[in-house]
């Protein structure tokens, strides 16, 4: 036993590294999801057939396929077309792909659960569409679905664990190469969990934090939609 928590405490500076990998993944893939992601919402909700298609398309998608799947075209499939990605770059746009369908869905479901009598009295009182949206209508809903997209970021960090077959040294490309170099795939797979156990424990923290601090005392949902 002691033997065995020595080896794994061998590991830990190696797992840091890959864990600031792994937590740089998970912050750009998820702010290239934030930015696809809202957009993409707004234009399902609120554009013209041609564009909430658009937008439908993409989400369903990149929602619809695995992120492995995905992230095999753009490494090793876009090649063939010309477009070249080292690991990292590719990496980090399956991920930012990928999240941004699901962001879409959160938003599109916060946007939704507004009153559309709210859209209503701010084109009544010479809005535009878009000055709505922007000013009464997002400011509204993006208080109300951090509940639920909180489960976003630490979806991503687990599904981020598929890069380390494109030989990314994340946590998983660490443990992978500790497996093979100490002969120990216990430790070391042990040793991957609990870093990603404790990455997704600060997030939820951090999460928890920012959602109590956007509750608006005595404002619940019943009176977003009304």
């Amino acid at each position: 036993m002691n033997a065995w928590l020595a080896s794994v405490s061998a590991l830990i500076p190696d797992f840091w590294a890959g864990s600031l990998v792994t937590l740089k993944l998970t912050a750009y893939g998820l702010g290239i999801g934030f930015l696809l992601g809202l957009p993409t919402a707004i234009m399902r909700v609120y554009g013209n057939k041609w564009v909430a298609g658009l937008s439908s398309v993409y989400t369903e998608l990149f929602r619809g396929t695995p992120a492995l799947v995905q992230l095999f075209i753009i490494y090793y499939g876009l090649p063939d077309l010309g477009l070249t990605f080292d690991r990292l770059p590719a990496a980090i746009i399956a991920l930012g792909l990928n999240s941004g369908a699901y962001q879409a869905e959160y938003f599109r479901g916060a946007i939704q659960a507004i009153g559309s009598g709210q859209l209503t009295a701010a084109r009544s009182i010479g809005m535009s569409t878009f000055q709505a949206v922007r000013y009464i209508i997002l400011p509204q809903a993006l208080r109300l679905v951090i509940p639920a997209w909180s489960n976003e970021p630490i979806s991503l960090l687990k599904t981020s664990a598929i890069v380390f077959l494109i030989a990314v040294a994340d946590v998983m490309g660490i443990a992978k190469q500790m497996a093979a170099r100490t002969y120990d795939p216990l430790a070391a797979y042990f040793a991957a969990a609990f870093a990603y156990l404790i990455m997704a424990f600060a997030i939820n923290a951090i999460l928890s934090y920012a959602e109590k601090k956007a509750e608006i005392p005595g404002f619940s949902l019943e009176v977003l939609r009304t």
